[in-house]
């Protein structure tokens, strides 16, 4: 099965929080949307927008590429 671009994308970001022990939580509160909105997202079931997207690696302090990557970097 091919991922979507929604749910890579989705993955990049659940990696990149993981690395920085950064919660759902604390995505949705940057992002002003409640945590199911944020855990939809993360599973590619909602895409983020690019304002949404552009938010969550400011906060995670990656590139915006970073986070669209067909490979997520390994550090």
């Amino acid at each position: 099965m091919t991922d979507t671009p929604a749910q890579r994308i989705g993955a990049n970001v659940r990696a990149e929080m993981a690395r920085r022990g950064i919660s759902q939580v604390a995505i949705a509160s940057k992002l002003g949307l409640p945590q199911t909105s944020v855990s939809k997202r993360l599973r590619g079931e909602v895409a983020f927008n690019v304002d949404e997207l552009t938010a969550v690696a400011d906060h995670l302090g990656v590139p915006l590429a970073a986070l669209l990557a067909e490979q997520p970097a390994t550090t």
